[in-house]
């Protein structure tokens, strides 16, 4: 694979300069693949990815949905009810994401534990 910044020019137009630095200026952040993964599953209301992702602040689900949303990866439907419900999806094109997210997942399944031991290993030596 070639790795030239001009290589990609479809990509430099934007300011990337790989495929991998782009597809992580969409997916990165703490929470947006958590988002993605836990939309795998159906649409689900704002409390309810709250209560699946227990670490997050209200204000940063808010702001990860709306990134997610204005790159066109989920779809915010608000129904015409009192109270309001509104519900998120993965669109179409954030479904394209769904393998890239099963293998992260797969590969923390297979090498969680590995990464936990060379950090508690990095804690004990900057310790001593």
């Amino acid at each position: 694979m070639d790795t030239e910044l001009c290589s990609y020019p479809e990509l430099n137009k934007h300011g990337f300069t790989c495929p991998v630095e782009m597809t992580m200026d969409v997916i990165g952040g703490k929470w947006k693949c958590i988002v993605i993964h836990q939309l795998l599953d159906g649409p689900k209301r704002f409390n309810e990815l709250r209560r699946l992702m227990p670490r997050v602040t209200q204000r940063m689900l808010t702001l990860q949905l709306r990134e997610l949303e204005r790159d066109g990866l989920v779809a915010r439907r608000i129904y015409n009810q009192v109270p309001p419900k509104v519900e998120y999806s993965l669109t179409e094109f954030g479904w394209e994401l769904a393998p890239i997210v099963r293998s992260m997942m797969d590969w923390a399944l297979k090498h969680g534990d590995t990464v936990m031991e060379h950090r508690s290993q990095s804690l004990a030596e900057t310790q001593a």
